[in-house]
């Protein structure tokens, strides 16, 4: 074991320790992180509009702050861009993470010096605990790669500097892990995606790799353009000390099976769950599935019921009001200056003490053309049900067919494979029991008659990667949309048919 590994495991168990202690009263610590935020921010321009200075509980709290999203929030956030001082937070932004929203055009969501520690402590503490579990820290010794957006920054008309999160983040990586951290920066500058793989694949093929970060359908991406490169038949022989894959933003178990294989063995990993409004939870134990709520950090959590979100004043609810099972949509209150704001996503419970979620889907992201609410998490659980049965897609969207050309309408499922099971036929019998299974009101639907079984439409290998270009967001974080209410992401796929 080398040095860097010797050293990391004292230091990885007194870093638990302080997470652990914030743990040992959760409701109390996000009660002060309330507080701390409310007297922080009672002058800005925001504090003074929503009588800050006045605000005393959740209740006062939620009665003066309305739940916005970024078009909501928007009049504020611009006045920041602008360079206006104290609009949010205090100050002016360090700096702005730019991302291309789906319905808002360019967003700009602000980063404070105040509001930085919390993505970069977050996940240097999922990599502690990871160590301080499973006392493995020989990752550490080898060296790493990070597949993310480029680390290169542009200059709002103020001054302020603004570029993707994850870019802005590998500006901020710790001196002691620059040294083994991969690609190089001129590679990482790189913006087309398939272009700056290559370049990739061309500086790690010769390296030490032990650990290996970014979206699984990346990561898929860049292990397999390796092979090819190296004609050997597994990432193990490429990479023989190659023990740990980080990956968020996507549930990774439909890619597990197929990522397993490219790598030749069972692939231990850490899930992150990190946005640009904040490093929200990561996973700190191999022994489950949760993911611990970081909740210590300069962010107040809020809970909407997923099914009352929509209502005229939906109920906001704290952590001690949160059930387990419950799907609920996340609102955050941060120290970079976001508040009431619903960042899009649904996660639910899977402990309480202490907080663990898991991501659901999103709360624009579902098929329910009929009444159903199908979610993400729904879809991705009936693809591992029929893994077995050599069903690995790469990719995969349900859209739903209201108006066929016949027959009742159903949901289709475009699926890129890397090869046909035996029998799709069979593959969507599974499917579609474990959606019933899942779904009542799916059930409800398919047993009275409303819909028939969902239909498995293949698409040519690259469709996926081809719609996220023509819309734009190829590479980075950018995922295809697994669900849909309507045919908008289905209308391209149904173009390139296999």
């Amino acid at each position: 074991m080398g040095l860097k590994a010797q050293l990391a495991k004292p230091f990885a168990k007194l870093a638990t320790r302080r997470v652990e202690r914030a743990l040992d009263n959760p409701v109390a610590t996000q009660r002060r992180v309330l507080e701390m935020l409310l007297r922080e921010a009672r002058t800005t321009r925001f504090g003074t509009d929503h009588r800050f200075a006045q605000l005393e509980t959740h209740g006062d709290f939620a009665e003066a702050v309305p739940v916005r999203d970024y078009e909501g929030l928007r009049p504020y956030v611009d006045r920041a861009v602008d360079g206006e001082l104290n609009v949010l937070w205090p100050g002016r932004p360090l700096y702005f993470c730019k991302t291309s929203g789906t319905t808002s055009g360019a967003k700009y969501i602000p980063l404070t010096k105040a509001s930085m520690p919390n993505h970069i402590g977050s996940a240097r503490n999922a990599l502690l605990a990871y160590i301080a579990e499973t006392g493995n820290a020989d990752f550490v010794n080898g060296k790493m790669i990070f597949l993310q957006g480029s680390p290169k920054m542009d200059a709002l008309d103020s001054g302020i500097p603004f570029g993707r999160l994850s870019g802005i983040v590998a500006n901020h990586v710790p001196g002691y892990l620059q040294k083994n951290r991969m690609p190089s920066y001129d590679t990482n500058c790189i913006e087309d995606w398939e272009t700056k793989l290559e370049h990739i694949v061309t500086e790690t093929v010769q390296e030490d790799m032990t650990l290996i970060s970014g979206i699984p359908s990346w990561a898929q991406m860049y292990f397999e353009r390796m092979l090819e490169r190296t004609g050997k038949s597994s990432i193990s022989e490429v990479f023989p000390n190659f023990n740990l894959f980080v990956y968020g933003g996507v549930n990774f178990e439909p890619y597990r099976q197929r990522m397993e294989q490219l790598v030749g063995k069972r692939l231990p990993s850490i899930e992150l769950y990190p946005a640009s409004e904040g490093f929200i939870a990561y996973q700190n134990s191999q022994e489950d599935d949760g993911l611990l709520l970081v909740i210590d950090s300069g962010i107040y959590y809020e809970f909407i019921p997923a099914d009352k979100y929509f209502d005229e004043n939906p109920p906001r609810l704290t952590l001690d009001e949160v059930e387990l099972g419950v799907n609920y949509a996340v609102v955050l209150n941060t120290n970079a200056g976001l508040w009431g704001y619903s960042i899009g996503d649904t996660v639910r419970f899977t402990s309480l003490e202490p907080p663990k979620i898991r991501v659901t889907g999103r709360i624009k992201h579902f098929t329910s053309a009929f009444g159903e609410h199908v979610i993400a998490e729904e879809v991705e659980r009936a693809v591992q049900v029929a893994a077995p049965m050599g069903f690995l897609p790469t990719e995969f969207h349900v859209a739903p067919e209201v108006t066929p050309a016949e027959g009742l309408p159903y949901h289709e499922w475009f699926v890129e494979l890397e090869r046909a099971p035996e029998s799709l036929d069979r593959v969507a019998d599974a499917i579609d029991a474990s959606m019933q299974e899942q779904n009542p009101y799916y059930r409800d639907l398919i047993s009275g008659s409303v819909l028939k079984r969902l239909v498995i439409t293949p698409v040519k290998p690259g469709t996926f990667n081809a719609y996220m270009k023509h819309v734009g967001r190829l590479g980075g974080q950018n995922k295809p949309p697994r669900l849909a209410n309507d045919r908008s992401v289905a209308s391209f796929l149904e173009q390139h048919k296999h």
